[in-house]
């Protein structure tokens, strides 16, 4: 067999990223080159010009920090063989996490179930079938493809998976300092470095079961990711504008499903452009009102920032005490009725109102080991721990704050508060 030696990637966050022979391969697989041309941070860079990332670099970024977490690991940890369970492995699951993502990242996984195939780390496993990413993984040994996998959707026996999915999971690490880089805000630093010393192996007192922790002293560290993450979702993720455009891409993928000119699974696969050309050039082809819609109005206003217009933006505070109809998360179909009734309301077409609430559970949640200076273990969950900030009050805290319920028309339109309050909350017992 001829040896291949590593290479040498040079990147604007890690400086120096050392690719195996292995992640090579890997890397070279036309399933892993598609990263290439699907950004990052979706539609951000219509607000920040800079935020043209891409899902690739990102990669290769998680792949470094997993290597670097799973060295300073062995180093300095003296624990049984079965903590060390697949640990080579983990610099895989790392570089390939985001295989399955659909075009623009995330926005198409706000959909409903009916619209899209599954969530990207689902969808991925079908890239696990390709040839050549499947002879990429040969020379970790039999099985290695599914159990890499299965890293990548949070399950599996090795110790080390948080490293992949979790509360420390290496993917946050690089996301937020990439993007506050590249969109050109200071929201973003984490103290990566502290984080990585501060990571151990720690046996969970209740099962004995190993798993990724960290230590008291690294907890600063911590908080420094979770009020990171906080910015980031406020400023930059869920900026208005952001959102904006998200909402007029996913209702351009929405109607084409429902108009039949595109199949849900024919969402597996495209790049950013491949997926808006092809809509285009089949909407183009149709002489119905929603192809109509999509090729004269919806995606011409995307392609040249003519975005859909705030008429209201409701924050936590002005919500007080009322609670949103659980229908308003998601897309869902209650939700287009509602929609549609206002849009008609105001004189627009089906379609052309959105009610957006961006809403992620797991954005603050921490469910980690902490190894205290007395050298006891415990775990950081829903109720903290005593004598420590109290992390996870906290990151409740700052999600709801992130949230903000907002409504868009597609051209510009004054709308009575009331009105959509009347609609958006959830309706009591008499």
């Amino acid at each position: 067999m001829t040896f291949s030696p590593s290479k040498i990637i040079r990147d604007p966050l890690w400086n120096t990223i050392r690719l195996t022979p292995t992640a090579m391969r890997i890397v070279d697989t036309p399933s892993f080159q598609r990263l290439r041309y699907i950004r990052q941070l979706g539609f951000a860079h219509l607000v920040y010009p800079g935020a043209t990332h891409t899902r690739f670099d990102h990669a290769l970024g998680v792949f470094h920090l997993a290597s670097t977490a799973v060295r300073l690991l062995r180093e300095r940890e003296s624990v049984p063989d079965e903590a060390w369970l697949d640990a080579e492995l983990i610099p895989y699951a790392a570089l390939l996490h985001d295989i399955g993502h659909y075009a623009y990242s995330h926005a198409l996984e706000e959909l409903e179930p009916e619209n899209i195939p599954a969530h990207h780390e689902e969808v991925s496993a079908r890239f696990f079938q390709a040839p050549e990413l499947r002879s990429a993984l040969l020379p970790l040994g039999p099985g290695a493809a599914t159990r890499i996998h299965t890293m990548i959707r949070g399950k599996g026996e090795t110790p080390l998976r948080g490293l992949v999915s979790g509360s420390l999971d290496l993917d946050k690490m690089d996301y937020l300092r990439r993007d506050a880089r590249f969109a050109g805000v200071p929201y973003g630093e984490v103290d990566v470095d502290r984080l990585l010393q501060g990571l151990t192996l720690l046996q969970d007192p209740e099962t004995g079961a190993w798993e990724v922790g960290v230590h008291e002293k690294a907890v600063a560290a911590l908080e420094s990711l979770l009020f990171a993450r906080y910015q980031m979702f406020r400023n930059v993720y869920w900026h208005h504008a952001v959102r904006a455009a998200t909402a007029l891409y996913k209702r351009i993928v929405e109607e084409a499903v429902r108009a039949g000119l595109l199949d849900p699974e024919e969402l597996v696969g495209p790049t950013d452009e491949e997926l808006l050309y092809e809509i285009a050039r089949r909407a183009a082809e149709e002489s119905s009102p929603e192809a109509e819609r999509l090729a004269s109005r919806w995606i011409p206003a995307l392609r040249q920032r003519r975005l859909p217009k705030r008429a209201l933006e409701l924050t936590a505070a002005d919500l007080g005490e009322r609670q949103l109809a659980s229908w308003v998360v998601g897309d869902t179909r209650e939700k287009r009725i509602v929609e549609d009734r206002l849009a008609n309301d105001l004189g627009l077409e089906p379609g052309e109102v959105v009610i957006d609430f961006p809403a992620r559970n797991s954005l603050f949640e921490l469910d980690l080991l902490v190894q205290r200076r007395t050298g006891r273990v415990q775990r950081l969950g829903g109720h903290g721990l005593p004598g420590m900030l109290d992390l996870p009050r906290v990151g409740q805290a700052l999600s709801q704050t992130a949230k903000v319920l907002r409504l868009f028309t597609f051209e510009r339109r004054e709308v009575e508060r009331e009105r959509v309050l009347d609609e958006v909350l959830e309706v009591g017992p008499d």
